[in-house]
């Protein structure tokens, strides 16, 4: 099957898991998870699961694994956390836990960033992986990378990435 064809047939409506990593967001200031909602449910995808956890591994791995674990989810993303301060825990959580990498998802959104930002890209640990067979993105907590990655690749991918994971070996 061609690329198009792949794509044709993806599903066009998923369901997903949003989790927020923040130590100092809640449910009222968690704009970025608020974004990620809006801009799901406007491209006709549901939210099956939506979550604030502090920005410690424990945390993130405990609610990364459970999304995915989770019958009703098919695709896992994640918000926060990615950037290099020290206590931004996500990049190293998550790639402890994956399954697999998926390297192009980090490299495209550094990337479409540069064209953004510049330089300044190399601060960003977005990351994509699989956690027991569901596709997790982890993406920066910023209300303008959240709109560029979810713009510009996770949405014109979502379905195409969740048909792959249902492929059988």
């Amino acid at each position: 099957m061609s690329l198009e064809e792949h794509q044709r047939a993806a599903p066009k409506s998923i369901a997903c898991a949003v989790i927020t990593i923040s130590d100092t967001r809640d449910a009222a200031s968690d704009s970025g998870g608020g974004y990620l909602v809006e801009a799901l449910t406007a491209a006709g995808h549901t939210v099956a699961r939506r979550e604030i956890v502090q920005d410690r591994e424990r945390d993130i791995v405990t609610a990364v694994r459970s999304a995915a674990a989770d019958p009703a989810v098919e695709l896992v993303l994640a918000t926060g956390g990615t950037g290099i301060a020290p206590r931004d825990v996500t990049f190293a959580s998550l790639r402890g836990i994956f399954d697999s990498e998926i390297p192009g998802f980090g490299e495209l959104f550094r990337w479409l960033s540069y064209q953004e930002i510049q330089s300044a890209t190399i601060l960003s640990r977005a990351v994509g992986g699989l956690v027991h067979g569901k596709v997790v993105l982890a993406m920066p907590g910023s209300p303008k990378a959240l709109r560029l990655a979810m713009e510009k690749i996770v949405l014109p991918q979502a379905g195409h990435l969740v048909a792959q994971t249902r492929r059988a070996p």
